[in-house]
């Protein structure tokens, strides 16, 4: 018994996975998601108001990505796995048991950059897009990291057969266990492996920032090159058997390489389009002031919709070098 834990890593048993008080079922999954979200708008709270922004303004906009976030990550996984939901007798309000586990982080990326473009158009806010979206870039992995241990408690998230000493146990009554194997068979721990990925992403990308200051969309740009380089590898060994693939390439690679792309077209275009220091986080003519009412701080100046949502980099803006030197967090 000692050899096998020392020489494996076992998954928790059911107990782990949720708990009743009174009429209420407790999920540790979605606690942990609960506790990823917290501890991303924490972070973005701090690295946005080093920048000039309004404190409590993520809390605003957390309110609009979360739940559309949610949305997209349910929607996304019921989308890529119709099979376990849709079949003869299947009861369809498993369809909305999130907290069984099956939120696809890809949507809800999409889900949450939807909420937070809605968020920073609002006219209460007026905050760049790009500004908030480069402030959340730690947290967001951090709060990825925190996710995948709820993968782990509901015994999912597993890749390959594997005999190295880190194997990850999976009872054979396993829906995913693969047909064929025999018990006791180990895998790999995906979720241990991207738990690793995101941390090690959080420290590389922060020596990057600290070092060159990338703003306008840039550094979130590097984000998601970052997440799907690691991602198109983990899901390239992931057991899925309800995944689609398209030229025997499962979706989440595809998915993968997408981000890959679209980091990669952000932060070619981003450059060429901006030179200079980011002046705000909030478009001009909003931008919020310490000891000032924010309402008070944008009266008279009206809606601002004819103006650019950038400040051209060859323009000179006062105040740029003050920005740039609290641009770093």
């Amino acid at each position: 018994m000692l050899e096998a834990l020392v020489s494996s890593i076992p998954s928790p048993t059911a107990a782990w996975q949720s708990w009743k008080i009174g009429p209420l079922t407790i999920h540790l999954y979605a606690l942990l998601i609960l506790a990823g979200i917290i501890v991303a708008a924490w972070w973005t709270h701090v690295r946005l108001t080093k920048r000039g922004g309004e404190p409590g303004v993520v809390l605003d906009v957390v309110l609009w990505t979360v739940p559309l976030g949610i949305i997209g990550a349910r929607f996304y996984h019921v989308f890529t796995h119709p099979h376990d939901y849709f079949y003869s007798g299947a009861n369809l309000w498993n369809v909305f048991a999130i907290w069984d586990g099956g939120n696809a982080i890809f949507g809800s990326l999409i889900g949450g950059a939807v909420g937070l473009w809605l968020a920073c158009a609002l006219p209460k806010h007026k905050l760049r897009f790009w500004s908030f979206a480069d402030a959340l870039v730690p947290g967001l992995l951090l709060a990825q990291a925190v996710g995948r241990l709820g993968n782990y408690v509901n015994n999912e998230l597993f890749g390959l057969p594997t005999k190295m000493p880190w194997g990850l146990q999976i009872s054979s009554d396993n829906k995913a266990f693969p047909a064929g194997l025999p018990s006791g068979t180990l895998f790999h721990p995906l979720f241990l492996y991207e738990i690793i990925w995101n941390l090690v992403g959080i420290a590389v990308l922060l020596l990057i920032e600290r070092k060159y200051k990338p703003r306008w969309g840039i550094f979130f740009g590097m984000y998601l090159i970052w997440y799907g380089v690691g991602r198109s590898w983990l899901e390239s060994i992931r057991i899925d058997p309800s995944e689609f693939s398209f030229l025997g390439i499962p979706t989440n690679v595809w998915a993968a390489f997408g981000a890959i792309v679209l980091g990669i077209v952000i932060i070619a275009v981003q450059s060429h389009r901006h030179h200079g220091a980011e002046p705000s986080v909030y478009r001009r003519g909003y931008e919020w002031t310490p000891g000032e009412s924010a309402d008070r701080n944008r009266a008279g100046e009206g809606d601002q919709t004819g103006q650019s949502d950038v400040v051209d980099s060859n323009e000179p803006v006062q105040g740029d070098a003050e920005a740039t030197s609290r641009s770093g967090s």
